[in-house]
């Protein structure tokens, strides 16, 4: 491969990294709001929400992305390809977070939260300080590997004209009759940005242990 071929390889993998990113930061959070107020048992809010997470968690990341790239002009909405792929991942990926993270809710002690109350602690603060830490240990090994497949999941995004790693891995390949070394290329790129997820994920661990101590 010539220096230009690496160079847009290069670019199109931070392509993936600030999509895959956005999609990310937005569905942990989201996901820790659907699991809470799943857990809150709210009438009408708490089914409607189960009917999401079931529906999402069974629908291919390309048929979402697809999906929402057509209904769109058919409502009359001009919107950038990049905000439709950050919206699908990002509705892909809060569905599963928010099964994780109810998972780390359902097995909360209960104890601790009445200790807590029984203190005088505010909920604000038995949220953040006491139940967020704890959560967050239990969660992050599945809350990371969501993180990964979520990237790898990502070349569903070329579908609608979005210059990610795998497109550019494919536009190389057809110019220059020799698929193997942008197809390695690309393996490499990929291997790099899930490597940093799981470096991510030991950084985040052992700060949120000192915290949950």
């Amino acid at each position: 491969m010539e220096d230009s071929d690496w160079f847009t390889l290069l670019h199109a993998a931070w392509t993936t990294v600030w999509i895959s990113g956005i999609s990310i930061i937005l569905g942990v959070a989201l996901g820790l709001v659907v699991a809470m107020l799943r857990a809150a048992k709210i009438p009408g809010v708490s089914q409607f929400l189960a009917v999401y997470v079931s529906l999402i968690r069974a629908t291919p990341m390309v048929t979402l992305v697809l999906f929402l790239f057509v209904i769109a002009p058919s409502m009359g909405w001009e919107v950038d390809p990049r905000v439709v792929a950050i919206a699908a991942m990002t509705l892909n990926t809060t569905a599963f977070n928010a099964e994780i993270w109810r998972g780390a809710l359902t097995s909360f002690s209960r104890e601790q939260l009445e200790a807590a109350k029984a203190a005088g602690i505010t909920t604000g603060l038995t949220l953040r300080r006491i139940m967020l830490p704890q959560m967050m240990t239990t969660s992050l090994p599945g809350l990371v590997n969501e993180m990964s497949l979520l990237v790898k999941s990502s070349p569903a995004i070329a579908m609608i004209g979005i210059v990610d790693l795998t497109r550019v891995t494919n536009r190389i390949a057809a110019v220059t009759y020799d698929p193997l070394p942008p197809i390695l290329a690309a393996g490499l790129l990929y291997i790099l940005i899930i490597g940093g997820l799981v470096r991510f994920q030991r950084i985040a661990d052992s700060r949120a242990k000192r915290l949950a101590m």
